[in-house]
């Protein structure tokens, strides 16, 4: 079983959350001055890197908050969670090195 840590909550059980998608996707100023195709991109077009990503979390059958998470997407290994509204953590090789096994 995949155990994720609510920053708010602490360790559960991965079927008590919901991947909210991609982290740290800014909307635009002012959405009516977007053509067709910057819209699209910001409403759909998203990274799918191999390797750490940072992504939002919902605890849905918990607290019902939002958080972020960095997870590895070669071992689905979560390497952090932290709260909304915080910038992304900076992460050192050897955290890097950890997740990857």
């Amino acid at each position: 079983m995949l155990l994720i840590r609510c920053p708010y909550c602490g360790e559960r059980s991965e079927i008590e959350f919901a991947n909210g998608g991609e982290a740290h996707i800014a909307r635009p100023a002012d959405p009516m001055s977007q053509t067709d195709e910057e819209w699209a991109q910001y409403l759909y077009m998203r990274d799918n890197p191999k390797g750490l990503i940072a992504e939002r979390w919902r605890h849905a059958h918990g607290c019902n908050r939002f958080f972020n998470a960095l997870r590895d997407t070669r071992t689905d290994r979560f390497v952090m969670t932290y709260e909304m509204g915080r910038p992304r953590p900076e992460i050192d090789a050897a955290t890097l090195a950890e997740a990857a096994r």
